[in-house]
């Protein structure tokens, strides 16, 4: 059985059990929160979060790329959100390359030059990545001084969340 069809075997499971139906789009805790897709962060764990408490943005290294930031704005502006947390990790896969040199790779594994994904944004140090998406979130023109928006790195090691400061 494939990670897929186990996955649909599992939903079919939930299903059966499902009982909320009745939440609604705004987040009960006006909290949204930027954080990485990699698969050692349990958000809802580390963070103590219910269904419908927040909204969570993933993405590799939890950059505020274009699309995070659409997403962020509509939860803010459309959705009530009133604070934002932007969660890095330690022993994050993004410090492992280098933009240039991974496009390079894959142009030569591939043959093609593609013209997106314009950057991967690849980083050599976390708490500086995490400064520097809360930095763009903050300096956005759309995002009014009353959204507090604040730093943070999880430890995959230990499972506590630390405060960067800005």
């Amino acid at each position: 059985m494939s990670a897929i069809d186990d996955a649909l075997a599992n939903n079919a499971t939930y299903a059966q059990r499902f009982d909320q139906g009745g939440l609604t789009a705004p987040p009960r805790k006006q909290l949204a929160v930027l954080t990485c897709m990699d698969a050692r962060l349990t958000v809802s764990e580390m963070l103590g979060l219910e269904t419908g408490d927040a909204h969570v943005i993933r993405n590799a290294g939890a950059v505020a790329t274009e699309d995070a930031l659409r997403s962020l704005l509509i939860s803010h502006h459309k959705l009530g959100v009133r604070e934002i947390m932007v969660i890095g990790h330690t022993d994050c896969g993004m410090t492992t390359f280098d933009d240039g040199a991974f496009r390079a790779d894959l142009e030569k594994q591939t043959g093609c030059v593609p013209v997106a994904p314009a950057a991967f944004h690849a980083f050599p140090d976390v708490e500086t990545s995490v400064r520097r998406q809360v930095k763009a979130i903050v300096q956005h023109p759309w995002v009014p001084d009353a959204l507090r928006v604040a730093g943070f790195v999880y430890d995959v090691h230990d499972g506590r969340v630390r405060a960067v400061d800005g």
